[in-house]
């Protein structure tokens, strides 16, 4: 099944990335289309304190600017440190380069939640 959803997920053009993309809260908030799988994803980066929050808000805002759409990052599992070193770090990508990264974070994110959706 994950192998499958791999394979359309290579055959979509970037503005269906873009689509899939807009789905997603921005990281350290809760919503988009499945609130609660992001904020189970996410639970370690929400619980983050207020100080840590303000500056990835920032980040997000800073990004969004760059690249015209969120950042998107596989979080379960991830602390709010690591998130914001990635972000950090990708901000300073070419526009094409972090939309593919951006694409390899929403098939892991959709891996995640088919095989959490199989397994239940």
């Amino acid at each position: 099944m994950t192998q499958a959803a791999d394979d359309v997920w290579a055959q979509l053009s970037h503005s269906d990335w873009l689509e899939a993309f807009g789905a997603h809260p921005r990281i350290g908030e809760s919503g988009g289309r499945s609130p609660a799988s992001s904020n189970r994803e996410q639970k370690r980066i929400i619980s983050a304190k207020e100080e840590t929050l303000a500056v990835l808000a920032e980040g997000n805002r800073l990004y969004e600017a760059r690249f015209g759409h969120v950042f998107l990052i596989s979080a379960a599992g991830r602390s709010a440190q690591d998130v914001l070193a990635a972000l950090r770090s990708r901000i300073e990508n070419d526009p094409a380069t972090e939309l593919d990264l951006a694409a390899e974070e929403q098939r892991k994110i959709t891996r995640l939640r088919l095989k959490s959706m199989l397994s239940s």
